[in-house]
């Protein structure tokens, strides 16, 4: 019964996405968190990750004409940060469905942001795989019908990888890398060490988050607090 009611509810997210899966065992693995498995969603969140900004970049491009490329850039770090994937996660149906091992599952992680959102952007990754670009742009589409976007989104005050990003755009500079060198911890309670780096300045700082994304703000952060002190010539 069990494997019939998990049959059930994947394709009630089928019907949700506005997307049948060719690949179903592609939006599996998109579900499937490292507490429940060595074969988990991570490397479809880091794809999702890619897809999803590319699409929302090319939405921002065109409903916001007017504004710069450093508002689109706040604007487009407001729509994909964790707590918006977080909602837009939720809003999907996602809770509930993500499969995690024990001990992840008592401490609550159908409910947590940074879980959900990494699915989200896992699940982005799955139907680009499945169907290519323009269907996952189209999913994307999709899951920011209805928030509102505006350039006071602007206003925001500004995460670490953003700030960061835009003092390099600033300065010519290539966009910083950010790698997880390391991961400690029990399945369901890991920390995740990110390492940033700056080609240009051959410089790296390392920042430590209970995810993957956290770990990046991080390492930002790390990097920013480098470059106050030492500010390149």
């Amino acid at each position: 019964m069990a494997e019939v009611h998990e049959k059930l509810t994947t394709s009630g997210l089928q019907d949700r996405l506005q997307h049948r899966f060719d690949q179903v065992k592609l939006l599996e693995l998109a579900l499937t968190h490292r507490s429940f498995s060595s074969h988990h969603n991570e490397r479809l969140e880091f794809l999702g990750d890619s897809v999803l900004n590319l699409a929302v970049s090319r939405m921002l491009y065109t409903a916001l004409s007017d504004q710069a490329e450093g508002d689109l850039s706040r604007v487009r770090a407001n729509l994909v940060k964790q707590d918006t994937l977080h909602r837009l996660a939720v809003d999907v149906g996602l809770t509930g469905l993500i499969r995690l091992g024990d001990g992840e599952m008592r401490s609550g992680g159908q409910q947590r942001p940074s879980i959900l959102a990494d699915a989200l952007e896992a699940v982005i990754g799955a139907v680009f795989l499945d169907a290519g670009y323009q269907a996952a742009e189209a999913l994307v589409l999709r899951l920011f019908d209805k928030v509102a976007i505006s350039p006071t989104m602007t206003a925001a005050a500004k995460d670490p990888k953003t700030e960061l990003q835009e003092w390099l755009q600033a300065k010519r500079m290539q966009l910083p890398i950010y790698r997880v060198v390391g991961t400690t911890g029990a399945a369901h309670q890991q920390t995740f060490d990110v390492e940033c780096e700056i080609v240009e300045l051959k410089q790296t700082q390392r920042g430590i988050g209970n995810s993957r994304r956290s770990g990046e703000q991080a390492a930002a952060a790390a990097m920013l607090q480098w470059l106050q002190e030492h500010p390149p010539a």
